[in-house]
């Protein structure tokens, strides 16, 4: 009985049913983040798809602040790795007491900053509530660093999810997120909105295209379609405990400052000194194995090219690789370049990225699941990028420097092979998918928000919900 009761324990999700109005909103927000905040507040568990420049810091903080004062409890606040320190920083603008631990809290901790790598070292009974920056970066993790993540969330009764991008073609990602708020699984969702793929698409009949021929007609994840007449009620759904948007206008409000420079993507493709074994000259490379032995073979040429590119300009840049061996290439080969790798130590990694963003590193050499997520790197106006087939990756990426708030026009060096013809259509159609479902998402939203605040004006007026 013992262990069936810590098994229940185990399964149980505990938190505030409702938030609370909110008591403190600073001057410095603008006003849509206001409006977003506010409703964070209210819900108690909630999650915000805010775009990369729109201040999902200053959001999370004071969503933060107000959750201490209201409970007099403790908030701990979760980002990628490097990243705790801007978020200090922004707690300074706000005036908001901001205490960045590696190692466990410490006494009179209000309001604690920490990256995910360090969460064991936390004790989640310290803290009332939770916020996940950069939410999206989960996925990447191991599945013990997910479920430790999950299992330190679910008691929380407030609960933040904040992400530039919710992936919105991928919706079994919107499920994730709703469980980890404690709202419905993504299995439960599939169940109540979803239908599976069958027959001729499912085993990639007529034509042998499957689920992506499937996609033409309808939006699918997976083997599964979202059902046509319920299309309404998921986004209504999602619409409950989320918020989307790419600029304030998705939301009704004015853009103003908020307008994205000019962005130049300009492709090089390189041309191997000699070609992959086995072949005369060079072809497309088919299957991740044939795409490896591309990369391997031209790395020379690619980081060669990368070079000549940021040692053409004085100015700053970042350089992102996939492999270790084109990030010590790329280093040595660059003027005034420092790498952040993997086997980095977690103080060398923030201390680079620190340097790097103060102007005392001219040159960033690191990989996306790196220093791909959360940094602001506004002053860096050029990057040079070697392709791979991960969408979010490049994304994320590349709006590290292309972001409201960069005031200079940006160019994207995207450097590829003859037998990279694959990789890059295919992350061609996955970012046309992507931002057709992302517009979709903040249209069915913002059709949802109207109903819900025509719903709140009928019970306010006391008009009979038959009407």
């Amino acid at each position: 009985m013992g262990e069936y009761a810590e098994f229940l324990d185990d399964k149980t999700q505990v938190g505030a049913e409702h938030g609370f109005e909110p008591t403190w909103m600073p001057d410095i927000l603008f006003p849509f983040q206001v409006a977003l905040t506010e409703w964070g507040v209210r819900q108690g568990r909630s999650a915000i798809f805010a775009d990369c420049g729109l201040g999902k810091t200053f959001m999370q903080l004071v969503w933060a602040e107000n959750v201490a004062r209201h409970t007099g409890g403790r908030v701990l606040i979760l980002t990628p790795l490097a990243v705790a320190f801007q978020t200090v920083r922004e707690g300074e603008k706000l005036g908001v007491e901001v205490a960045h631990r590696r190692e466990g809290r410490k006494s009179g901790d209000r309001i604690v900053v920490t990256n995910y790598e360090r969460l064991h070292h936390f004790d989640p009974d310290d803290y009332t509530a939770v916020v996940c920056d950069e939410s999206s970066i989960l996925k990447n993790f191991d599945g013990a660093t997910r479920q430790a993540i999950t299992d330190f969330m679910r008691k929380r009764p407030y609960r933040l999810l904040c992400t530039a991008t919710a992936a919105p073609n991928d919706y079994i990602e919107l499920g994730t997120s709703s469980e980890a708020l404690g709202d419905m699984g993504a299995t439960d969702m599939l169940q109540r909105f979803f239908k599976s793929i069958s027959g001729s698409y499912a085993r990639g009949g007529s034509g042998g295209a499957g689920p992506k021929r499937f996609a033409k007609d309808r939006a699918y994840t997976g083997n599964f379609y979202l059902r046509p007449h319920a299309e309404g009620d998921f986004w209504r759904w999602v619409c409950s405990w989320a918020r989307a948007m790419r600029k304030p206008s998705d939301l009704g409000f004015k853009d103003g400052k908020f307008k994205l420079p000019p962005i130049t993507v300009r492709s090089h493709v390189v041309r191997a000194s000699r070609p992959r074994d086995g072949y005369l000259f060079d072809v497309p490379a088919v299957g991740l194995a044939e795409q490896r032995s591309d990369l391997r073979n031209t790395i020379d040429e690619r980081c060669g090219m990368a070079a000549d590119l940021v040692n053409a300009h004085d100015a700053p840049a970042v350089a992102w690789c996939n492999l270790n061996s084109e990030g010590d290439k790329l280093t040595r080969a660059i003027r005034g370049a420092v790498q952040v790798s993997g086997k980095d130590s977690e103080e060398h990694k923030e201390e680079t990225f620190a340097a790097f963003i103060a102007g005392d590193v001219r040159v960033l050499v690191t990989k996306p699941s790196i220093g791909g997520f959360g940094l602001n790197l506004q002053h860096c106006a050029h990057q040079t990028y070697f392709p791979s087939h991960s969408y979010e990756q490049y994304y994320q990426s590349v709006r590290r420097c292309w972001r409201f708030g960069q005031k200079r026009p940006v160019t994207v060096d995207m450097i590829t092979t003859d037998g990279q013809e694959n990789v890059l259509a295919n992350l061609q159609r996955k970012a046309e998918q992507a931002d057709g479902m992302f517009s979709q998402l903040v249209g069915m939203m913002w059709q949802a928000m109207k109903i819900e605040q025509k719903d709140e004006y009928t019970q306010k007026a006391g008009v009979p919900a038959w009407l």
